[in-house]
């Protein structure tokens, strides 16, 4: 699932395979919020 999200963020955003997707980029897609994302990211 995680995947197909990135592929559909990328697509919305016309990035390339290659190009990684930022924190803020999927926190717009998705609607959560910055420092939620990046507190779960570091733990």
């Amino acid at each position: 699932m995680g995947r197909m999200l990135l592929l559909k963020i990328r697509e919305v955003l016309n990035k390339e395979e290659h190009q990684f997707v930022t924190i803020e980029e999927f926190c717009n897609y998705t609607g959560f919020k910055v420092d939620q994302v990046q507190s779960a990211l570091v733990g």
